[in-house]
C-alpha cells in the first residue's frame, strides 16, 4: 500500500512564511509528478503548484512568485516553501501524487492524496 502524508502549516501571520512537506510511502516505483492542491471553506479545490519527475515546475496565477515547490533530501520528499502569506491563502493544503506501481500483471500508474494540513494566515 501507498501513504500520502502531509505536514507543516498551522497559524501565521501575514507576510510570515511557512513550509509544507509532503512524503510519500510504500511500494513504489517512481513518482511522475506531486501536485499541490488547497481548498478553502466554501470553495472548490484549487491547484496550487506542481512538480514533475524532471524537476519541471509550474504554479497557480495566486501563488506564482509567492510559493516554491522542489523535492526534499529524502525520498519522496517534496516541499512547498510559502513567502508572503495573506489571509486569502488560509486553506487545508492537500498533497496528490501520481505514481508507477508494480503488480502481478506489470507496472500500472495510480494517483494517492494525503488527509490535508490545515493552513490559518491571520491578518
Amino acid at each position: 500500500q501507498v501513504q500520502v502524508m502531509e505536514s507543516g502549516g498551522g497559524l501565521v501571520q501575514a507576510g510570515g512564511s511557512t513550509r509544507l512537506s509532503c512524503v510519500a510511502s510504500g511500494s513504489i516505483l517512481s513518482i511522475y509528478q506531486t501536485i499541490w492542491y488547497r481548498q478553502a471553506p466554501g470553495k472548490q479545490r484549487e491547484l496550487v503548484a506542481r512538480i514533475t519527475r524532471g524537476g519541471s515546475t509550474d504554479y497557480s496565477d495566486a501563488v506564482k512568485g509567492r510559493f516554491t515547490v522542489s523535492t526534499g533530501n529524502a525520498k519522496n520528499t517534496v516541499n512547498l516553501e510559502m513567502t508572503g502569506l495573506k489571509p486569502d491563502d488560509t486553506a487545508v493544503y492537500l498533497c496528490n501524487v501520481n505514481v508507477l506501481r508494480d503488480s502481478d500483471r506489470g507496472p500500472y500508474s495510480t494517483e494517492y492524496w494525503g488527509q490535508g494540513t490545515q493552513v490559518t494566515v491571520t491578518p
